[in-house]
């Protein structure tokens, strides 16, 4: 036996919740779709049919998941130019470091030069006396004079 207000319908949704009910006020049958307008049709936790039968829930995690996607491909766009900057840069120091070694070579042998120079320099004038010295000076006021030359000559023929 039914109690007598209830709806004759073989629903087991309670009374209160019926469209169709008369103890239900306008709002309550206006809200009973759900808190934010969704369709309580059945389905997987309550969400109603959307875009050919999926659910709500399966169109956000593929919402989701394609966002997420796009996100990754970017990244490893990102990835792969950073990959190439230091590969780049890698280069580059490896070029940068040969050629700090040559130039430590080329030091090394003008260090070499000046030395023995310098040695047979001391050597001469331990040995030679005041006339090595004299054709020293007398050398060292010719470079000088010639250099003044070059660059008096230089500067006034314009080039």
């Amino acid at each position: 036996m039914q109690p007598p207000n209830s709806n004759t319908s073989s629903s087991s949704t309670p009374m209160y919740k019926r469209k169709g009910s008369s103890t239900t006020s306008n709002t309550n049958s206006n809200n009973s779709n759900g808190m934010y307008g969704r369709a309580r049709n059945g389905g997987a936790g309550g969400y109603g049919d959307i875009e050919g039968g999926r659910s709500a829930r399966e169109t956000n995690s593929g919402i989701m998941e394609q966002q997420n996607n796009e996100r990754i491909s970017i990244l490893s766009d990102q990835v792969a130019r950073l990959k190439g900057l230091t590969i780049d840069i890698g280069n580059e120091v490896r070029e940068q470091n040969s050629l700090l070694d040559s130039m430590q070579d080329g030091f090394m042998n003008t260090s070499d030069m000046l030395q023995g120079s310098l040695r047979r320099i001391g050597t001469m004038l331990e040995s030679g006396g005041a006339k090595h010295m004299c054709y020293m000076v007398g050398f060292v006021v010719f470079v000088m004079v010639f250099l003044y030359w070059l660059m008096t000559h230089k500067g006034h023929s314009g080039a």
